[in-house]
């Protein structure tokens, strides 16, 4: 069973910035694609920065310049930088990994780390 610990959320100022960290563990023979998402209450979840394998990343046109994917594969963890943080970034964020486990291919959800940005 491979499970996602999420860290690092909290409350920041407008302008201020967060780090959110995601650690897979449990029986994985690779890491694929490694991504954020989050979500605030009656709308539906968004995506907002995914990392390759080999380290691409690829963001949401919301956050581009302002944050940062990385990952650090020896630790099997995921992290975003947010920096100069906007009220709108307020919300429920996700980590999302895909997994190789012998032949299969399988993608799990973290459990979720709430961000507060006040004005």
């Amino acid at each position: 069973q491979v499970q996602l610990v999420e860290s690092g959320g909290g409350l920041a100022q407008f302008g201020g910035s967060l780090r959110l960290s995601c650690a897979a563990s449990g029986s994985i023979d690779s890491l694929y694609a490694m991504g954020w998402y989050r979500q605030v209450p009656g709308k539906q979840r968004e995506w907002v920065a995914t990392i390759g394998s080999a380290g691409t990343t690829a963001y949401a046109d919301s956050v581009k310049g302002r944050f940062t994917i990385s990952r650090d594969n020896s630790k099997n963890t995921v992290y975003l930088q947010m920096n100069s943080l906007k009220p709108e970034d307020t919300a429920v964020y996700y980590c999302n990994v895909h997994y190789r486990k012998l032949a299969a291919v399988f993608d799990r959800w973290g459990q979720g780390t709430q961000v507060t940005v006040s004005s």
